[in-house]
């Protein structure tokens, strides 16, 4: 069914692209209405535009707010030109037929994205202000109504469609055929679905967000400090089994469960006051969680415990044999279970689905600060020794990348066989965090000939190469970036060591 369009209302946020349009509406003969920027815009394109607010008899009121939420303009685009009865109010009270809308909407992520996401506490100050003020209104009710009433209007929201609607319009003379504006409909709500995606996201990350839960803990981190949770815990996992979980559990699961999304590969590992003491991956469960366990048995004691496959019998008797507060698994075998249920207050939680947190909060100086999480293991792979990685170092030296970045800073990860078998963190100099993974390493009797080393980030000097080299290690990662990467790089040179440049630091305060 084609149809002419007679009137075109226009009110985007983004005006690049938009001439072309406005032209070819002119030459049309296409009457255009339109509101405050736009409006200036086709004005001084010297082409003429009809104000709204001759439509509505209002100004453009509330600091702009509201300029075309009015029944002229919506009953415009919504009045059904096969139904007399609409066409008789539509004349009764002046609303002109709107046969073209062509409206974006705000930039609300782009404006979260420039303020990095911050907090939704309800103090309507500052930055959160300009960040509501970016959720349009009359944008997704314009487009949402011009889509829905495809049979008489087309609707435009998205301005990479402009060029597309100008060869469309001469192409066929500014009259457009149903199936073209149900296309363009389908779209349209497309674009508005997202956004609206968009602001519950936002309000759905941000803490202390009033429509989240509030759960009492016990306590906080210590007795004497009162604590409390917002959020639900049943987007992330399910508890199976155990006694209330704690502050600091919930602190060591969140560790936990982000350090285990890093792989796809059957992995065991066991966390402890948020850093790693062990960590493998082997062909079964079983195998990692034997592994994971032999790189620091003693720290093990009361960590929580966590794999990305489901935990079965055979594995579930071996961890039965120590302490622990928590395990969390994809998925527990029932004989699994009846082992692992032995102990009435230990915490067994299924994980429900993905978890990966896109901010992440802290709380200081009476403030908030707000940062993207920490995403990906190496930005480059630069070989800058004085080999190339051996194909088992090379895997070596990516798993052992993100084990360093699970610890806290300063932090040296030491790994054998997709295996931690020495690690340092939470040191004041990057030598100590050295000396600290040597020393844990012979505590549990390994042998660090053919091991890997990888740094949170860079070498200052080069006498943590020297000293790791002298323990038995050939082959390091490290982000560079320091004045002095040269003198590290050299000694690899010099002795015949790898060394690999990833550009991506993961410091972990």
């Amino acid at each position: 069914m084609q149809k002419k369009i007679s009137g075109a209302l226009i009110s985007v946020f983004y005006k690049d692209g938009l001439e072309p349009v406005v032209r070819t509406l002119e030459k049309l003969g296409i009457k255009i209405y339109s509101t405050g920027g736009t409006q200036k815009f086709i004005e001084d394109l010297n082409i003429k535009c009809i104000p709204v607010e001759s439509l509505t008899t209002y100004p453009s009121i509330l600091g702009g707010r509201v300029k075309t939420l009015h029944p002229s303009v919506f009953g415009g685009i919504l009045g059904r030109r096969d139904i007399e009865q609409d066409l008789q109010e539509m004349a009764q009270y002046k609303i002109p037929e709107i046969d073209l809308v062509i409206v974006d909407l705000y930039p609300f992520e782009e404006t979260v994205a420039q303020h990095a996401s911050p907090l939704f506490n309800g103090d309507n100050s500052g930055v959160e202000k300009a960040i509501i003020e970016k959720i349009d209104i009359g944008g997704p009710s314009m487009i949402r109504a011009g889509a829905k009433n495809f049979k008489d209007v087309l609707v435009i929201a998205a301005k990479e469609d402009y060029q597309p609607l100008v060869s469309l319009l001469e192409t066929q003379q500014g009259e457009t055929t149903l199936e073209q504006r149900k296309q363009f409909a389908a779209k349209a709500f497309e674009v508005v679905m997202n956004y609206d995606i968009a602001i519950s996201n936002y309000f759905n990350q941000a803490l202390f967000n009033p429509f989240h839960e509030k759960q009492g803990l016990r306590y906080g981190e210590n007795p004497h400090q009162q604590a409390v949770f917002y959020g639900d815990l049943r987007n992330c996992f399910n508890q199976l089994h155990g006694k209330e979980i704690s502050y600091n559990n919930l602190v060591d699961i969140d560790a936990a469960i982000q350090l285990i999304n890093e792989f796809d590969t059957t992995t065991f590992a066991i966390i402890k006051h948020t850093n790693v003491c062990g960590v493998a991956q082997r062909s079964s469960v079983k195998d990692s969680w034997d592994a994971a366990l032999a790189g620091d048995p003693e720290s093990a004691f009361g960590g929580v415990l966590v794999c990305n496959k489901p935990v079965d019998a055979a594995t579930a008797s071996a961890i039965n044999e120590i302490f622990f507060e928590v395990l969390i698994a994809p998925a527990f075998d029932e004989d699994a279970l009846q082992i692992l249920k032995s102990k009435k207050n230990r915490i067994l939680l299924q994980l429900t689905g993905a978890y990966t947190p896109q901010i992440q909060y802290k709380s200081v100086l009476k403030g908030t600060l707000v940062q993207d999480n920490d995403k990906g293991n190496f930005s480059e792979w630069k070989e800058v020794g004085g080999r190339n990685t051996t194909q088992q170092e090379h895997d070596d030296l990516a798993f052992a990348n993100i084990v360093c970045k699970h610890l806290k800073s300063n932090a040296i990860a030491l790994i054998k066989n997709r295996q931690l078998v020495g690690k340092g963190c939470g040191q004041t100099s990057r030598i100590d965090a050295l000396r600290q993974a040597i020393e844990k390493s012979k505590q549990f009797k390994f042998d660090l000939k053919g091991a890997v080393l990888a740094s949170d980030a860079f070498f200052p000097f080069n006498d943590c190469v020297q000293l790791a080299h002298a323990a038995g290690i050939e082959a390091f990662i490290q982000p560079g970036g320091s004045v002095r990467d040269k003198d590290s790089i050299d000694y690899c040179v010099q002795n015949n060591l790898a060394m690999i440049i990833t550009g991506m630091r993961h410091f972990r305060h």
